[in-house]
């Protein structure tokens, strides 16, 4: 795993770039929300591809209890990837509704990303 510290408006962004899959339950993405948390990143940027396609089937409730904790610690998270692989209605509807709100988003690009983070 790797961190690439990105930099804007003298606030760091840390995006989590790895060839292997770094949350694969619930635990590694609040392990991972905290390690990087201490080290002073509260704007986070993971690759759908380093996450368990369970976290997309919401009745798994991975997704519902990770973004929860990046909520309550209000760390800005920013899910880079091509969501249009998962065709269920309920990712659909979540995906949306969460991009809605400024605190977790679904986006297409890491520029995109960096985008959000900046406003």
């Amino acid at each position: 795993m790797e961190i690439i510290t990105h930099e804007i408006n003298n606030t760091k962004i840390a995006e989590v770039t790895s060839s292997d899959m770094i949350i694969k339950k619930t635990d590694d993405g609040l392990d991972l929300l905290g390690n990087l948390y201490y080290q002073g990143f509260d704007k986070i940027i993971v690759h759908e591809s380093n996450i368990t396609p369970d976290f997309f089937d919401l009745k798994t409730g991975i997704a519902g209890e990770i973004l929860q904790k990046f909520s309550n610690y209000r760390v800005r998270l920013s899910i880079v990837g091509d969501f249009a692989k998962y065709p269920g209605k309920s990712i659909r509807d979540f995906i949306f509704e969460t991009n809605k709100g400024a605190h977790i988003n679904f986006v297409p690009s890491v520029a995109e990303a960096l985008s959000k983070f900046s406003k």
